[in-house]
């Protein structure tokens, strides 16, 4: 690896003729390659099940992005750099022919051995592709060799250490590459930024200055033809497990002694291990029922196509978590993620407290709210700081007062997460992949909720959940940040 950028490469993918492939790895890869922030010369390979030959899946690989106006600009890209290689099963017989073909594009484009196998697969696959490529002695190569493994990391916490003995089995951690593309949002890396770049904004970053703490990931859609897939999950699973929980891990964490990856990726573990145990109490789970969005009407979960109509599948999840440690003792923290809100919008509150003495001395007279900092994730990614001012007059009035960043008034258009998060890969820095002690700490934590759910509680489609979750918020003498 040299300091100009990634070295000369081969890139399989696992799963090439899937969903995420084609909507989203392939056009980010075309982007990179013929962008120049890919050396000249590495090779994407394709594999799956159907039988196909290179030139039928360039052809699919353009029809894949003719729907964005991006084929022609990639066909030259794609007609040199892809390739295809069908891998019928997980046999050693089809793992061997796999690997003869690599080894003969590496012969034919000179390249060095250097390997990504990237693993876009159903989480069921992900156990025989790890053991075929390392029986085949795919797990080490000529060059370097690394393993890209899509989220889930496990459905639980007992299959979450299942897959981590067999990828480890295989491969050493310093291979795997667990990806979460939240991670490659720009909006979630500058938390770092923000909070340790900035000495007044990280000297009021805990108990004595902030009152609560508060995670939305909100969806204005609903399943969308994904209902094989989240009838297995359901929004713990999903959202919180993975999304909500690495921002959790990232707003709560405390400085990292340098900027190495395995600093940062400690102080986050450190959080998980400092959150104290989930009970039922502190879970409400919930269900879209039918409803409206601007008018619309909109079917409930149950009556979406492929969901079962009993279906105990929560598509809404809201927690209180309390952090016990020296920053956050008694500050809670509450998360909440639901399909079918009437808004798309992932963000972080935090609220602070009230000052202990007010010249105000009555309700007519001081009637204002508390200063928040709200960081915008997506979309409209940016910072809002709320506080109060006086209303100008005679009369002593107090007013809430906006100061905005919109990272697109000054930066324009952001970088896509995937593309952020594949570079780093092929730099080798895994700073902002997840590794394998922060998955089991995360599955440990809510584990518990999986093994025993609380019951679901309906709410409408269009709306921000159900009753029970200002519930659980007010049970605690909080609640949430005004929508």
């Amino acid at each position: 690896m040299g300091p100009a950028g990634p070295d000369r490469h081969l890139f399989v993918v696992f799963g090439a003729t899937g969903d995420l492939m084609q909507r989203k790895l392939l056009p980010v890869l075309c982007r990179l390659g013929t962008g120049g922030k890919l050396p000249a010369g590495s090779l994407v390979l394709g594999v799956a099940r159907r039988p196909m030959d290179d030139a039928a899946f360039r052809a699919l690989a353009l029809a894949s992005m003719a729907s964005s106006g991006t084929a022609e600009v990639a066909r030259p890209y794609c007609e040199r750099s892809l390739f295809y290689q069908s891998v019928p099963d997980e046999s050693p017989a089809s793992f061997a022919a796999l690997r003869r073909r690599i080894e003969e594009l590496e012969k034919q484009h000179g390249l060095e051995g250097n390997r990504v196998f990237y693993l876009a697969l159903p989480l069921e696959a992900f156990g025989p592709t790890l053991t075929g490529l390392g029986v085949a002695g795919l797990n080490a190569g000529p060059g370097w060799t690394r393993v890209v493994l899509e989220k889930p990391f496990g459905r639980d916490l007992a299959s979450a250490q299942e897959l981590n003995r067999i990828a480890r089995r295989y491969f050493e951690e310093k291979q795997i590459y667990r990806i979460d593309h939240y991670l490659g949002k720009e909006t979630v890396q500058n938390l770092l930024v923000f909070r340790f770049a900035n000495m007044f904004i990280e000297s009021l970053w805990s108990r004595e200055r902030i009152e609560q703490v508060e995670i939305t990931v909100a969806e204005r859609l609903g399943v969308e033809g994904r209902a094989a897939y989240y009838e297995q999950s359901g929004a713990l699973r999903d959202m919180v497990q993975n999304h909500a929980t690495q921002i959790l891990t990232l707003i709560a964490m405390e400085p990292p002694a340098t900027r190495d990856e395995d600093s940062i990726r400690n102080e986050k573990v450190k959080v998980l291990q400092s959150v104290v145990r989930l009970t039922p109490g502190d879970v409400v789970r919930g269900q879209y029922a039918p409803g409206s969005l601007n008018g619309a009407a909109i079917a409930g979960y149950r009556q979406e196509p492929g969901v079962s109509p009993t279906s105990g599948t929560e598509t809404y999840v809201a927690l209180r978590l309390r952090i016990a440690n020296w920053r956050w003792q008694s500050v809670p923290f509450f998360v909440r993620t639901g399909k079918r809100m009437p808004v798309k919008s992932t963000r972080v509150v935090l609220t602070f407290k009230a000052p202990p003495v007010s010249f105000f001395q009555t309700a007519e007279e001081y009637s204002a709210n508390p200063d928040r900092i709200s960081i915008l994730i997506q979309p409209d990614e940016g910072f809002e700081l709320a506080f109060e001012v006086k209303v100008p007059g005679r009369e002593l009035r107090v007013q809430t007062h906006r100061m905005e960043f919109h990272y697109a008034d000054v930066f324009g258009e952001l970088p896509d997460g995937y593309e952020t998060l594949l570079v780093d890969m092929l730099l080798g820095d895994p700073t902002l992949f997840v590794r394998a002690d922060e998955v089991e700490e995360s599955w440990r934590l809510y584990d518990p909720i999986l093994r025993s759910p609380p019951p679901l509680a309906f709410y409408p489609a269009g709306s921000w959940g159900p009753s029970e979750a200002r519930t659980l918020v007010e049970g605690w003498g909080y609640r949430w940040s005004p929508d």
